[in-house]
């Protein structure tokens, strides 16, 4: 029988602040029920105990829930991430450890309120897509038995999946964040990396490994990105956030997006998830996107790299010393998927980053004229009896879209995408640059509402959609003159990447100047209460990184301030300081500058 809590956010939020129940109730209820399931999913490694939970209970209980962001809220651990106390096994009886202290992550929840309820099972050493290389059991799928939970984060994607958790910690290396996502209904999110904190992660690829959300929803995922993504001095390759990436620029998608779509795609014979695919890009469509097809070899040659080139090396040195001294401490598949990794060279290694790198020109000039891509999450589903007969094929199927991700630095997140007539989730992933991660959350965001597919429980999203627009790495900016396309300062948008959107008009509330002055001719745009009228003006689009550079080019008495157009709507544009309008022709009666050079 399932619990009645529903364990979204913002409605224990609710819970907690109307004393419906208090995080122990909650917590226990939690924990029994885990308890029950255990034996059948093989979710949990270790379920907290009793006395291990209580300190936790006992500080939430010493404050109140409007302290904490994350006050009573319950989550789970994949078991290759600390929790201090608690061993972290990485599925591997001979390798486990008890940690003294907590991965940031760990503790950056825990700060904010979170309760850690157990440790979840994985793929061996995060080793594999589906779900069943672990020692501990194999982990089926929370709706149909017959199928695998994915993985490597099984365990993690199963405790929210079946209402254990609000959220649960995984990683992502090749993929491990975003299959079990899309094979329980949850949104998955492989954040850009660094983003994330990996200390206290026991490594797969080091320089590739990602810490991942599992979560009902995108809303509830941009809220916990927001809360942790932090610089973090104990990991090497952690990155700082930047400004356009905050819980601020989480909104609704502006219309008129631009996605690209695969040519080169491979559905294994799977009518259905075929299906599901096409359906999914034809609701972004109704968001108002723009569907852009792309020649997708690139990014499928990157991902080859992953397991065929020397990255396989990188996984056997965190591995390998067991392997040689121990070698039946490691699953025989585990072994098999690293066995060509001693022979691999420094020659290799270098000629393989020589070949990413050229494939990450081609793929970054394919994204840098789109808003983000879409793919399958997977070809298609995969039985647990096709695992068994083939291991290491039908895993690198589930592999197909997911390999490429974090050899070329891009962000991701899982979304589902619906149902096979069997009941079985499905998925589809968004990707883009690195640092456009909350934009791309907005649009899973958009994407749930959208489709109104049923959320894990069948319970219903409970808070409100956002109401300011989404943000990321690029800016709009309004021009009326002289950098208008083929005009003598158009070199500078250029230069830094601009690129036309549209060509519109102002709202009917300015005047327009010609500036005194040398060549080239400049206009002065100003907003007035009366006797104003709408001229046509230009919008485009650059780098929002380049936008401080453009801001210092600008000479007096010009300025970057917010204009109104035609819609009603507020873009970032050139305004004129109003002392140099004293010397100024007033040319309103022409429709826009080019109409005024026409004149001249």
């Amino acid at each position: 029988m399932k619990h009645p809590y529903n364990l979204q956010l913002d409605a224990l939020k609710s819970a907690y602040a109307n004393h419906a129940f208090s995080p122990r109730e909650l917590i226990q209820a939690l924990r029994e029920r885990a308890l029950q399931l255990n034996p059948e999913y093989k979710l949990f490694i270790h379920i907290l105990t009793e006395e291990e939970l209580a300190p936790y209970l006992a500080n939430l209980e010493a404050t109140g829930p409007e302290s904490l962001p994350l006050y009573g809220v319950p989550f789970a651990v994949k078991d290759n991430i600390d929790l201090a106390g608690v061993p972290t096994t990485a599925a591997c009886h001979a390798f486990s450890y008890i940690p003294a202290k907590n991965a940031t992550i760990v503790a950056q929840l825990i700060a904010l309120g979170a309760i850690p309820i157990g440790k979840t099972n994985l793929d061996q050493f995060a080793t594999g897509l589906n779900g069943t290389r672990s020692p501990y059991g194999l982990c089926r799928n929370s709706v149909l038995a017959e199928y695998p939970s994915g993985g490597s984060s099984a365990g993690s994607a199963l405790a929210v999946a079946l209402g254990l958790a609000s959220f649960a910690l995984g990683t992502d290396t090749a993929g491990s964040g975003r299959v079990p996502a899309a094979l329980n209904n949850l949104i998955g999110l492989k954040a850009t990396k660094g983003l994330i904190s990996t200390a206290g992660v026991v490594p797969a690829c080091r320089t590739l490994d990602c810490t991942t959300f599992f979560t009902a929803t995108a809303l509830e995922a941009s809220k916990l990105l927001a809360l942790t993504a932090r610089k973090d001095p104990e990991d090497e390759y952690s990155r700082a956030n930047v400004g356009w990436n905050t819980g601020r620029s989480f909104g609704i998608p502006a219309s008129g997006f631009k996605f690209g779509v695969p040519k080169q795609l491979e559905f294994l014979g799977c009518a259905e998830s075929q299906a599901l695919f096409e359906r999914s890009v034809s609701t972004l469509e109704t968001m108002g996107g723009i569907a852009i097809e792309i020649d997708f070899s690139a990014f499928l040659e990157a991902a080859k790299l992953l397991y065929e080139g020397p990255w396989v090396a990188e996984r056997y040195s965190v591995v390998g010393e067991l392997i040689e001294n121990n070698p039946e401490a490691v699953l025989p598949v585990i072994r098999d998927v690293l066995q060509k990794a001693p022979t691999a060279t420094a020659v290799q290694a270098f000629r393989a980053q020589y070949k990413l790198q050229a494939l990450k020109v081609k793929t970054d000039a394919i994204l840098a004229n789109l808003d983000f891509m879409i793919t399958p999450a997977y070809p298609r589903p995969v039985t647990l009896a096709e695992l068994a007969a083939e291991p290491v094929k039908r895993n690198s199927d589930l592999g197909t879209y997911t390999n490429f991700m974090n050899l070329l630095d891009y962000a991701a997140v899982a979304v589902p995408a619906g149902f096979m007539r069997n009941g079985l989730p499905s998925g589809v992933t968004l990707f883009g640059r690195a640092f456009c991660d909350q934009y791309l959350l907005s649009i899973a965001d958009s994407f749930q509402r959208t489709s109104k597919l049923p959320l894990i429980g069948q319970f219903e999203f409970t808070a409100a959609p956002p109401t300011t627009l989404a943000k990321n790495d690029r800016s709009q900016l309004l021009v009326c003159g002289a950098h208008l396309d083929g005009l003598p300062l158009n070199w500078q948008l250029k230069d830094k990447g601009g690129q036309l959107l549209k060509k519109t008009q102002t709202s009917s509330a300015y005047q327009f100047y010609a500036l005194a002055g040398s060549p080239p001719k400049r206009p002065g745009l100003r907003r007035v209460a009366t006797g104003g009228r709408s001229f046509e003006v230009e919008i485009w689009e650059i780098p929002t990184q380049e936008l401080g550079a453009f801001l210092n080019d600008i000479p007096a008495p010009l300025g970057l301030g917010k204009v109104e157009l035609i819609d009603g709507s507020w873009v970032t544009g050139f305004i004129c300081e109003d002392y140099a309008l004293e010397t100024a022709d007033q040319i309103s009666q022409f429709s826009g500058w080019r109409d005024y050079l026409q004149h001249q």
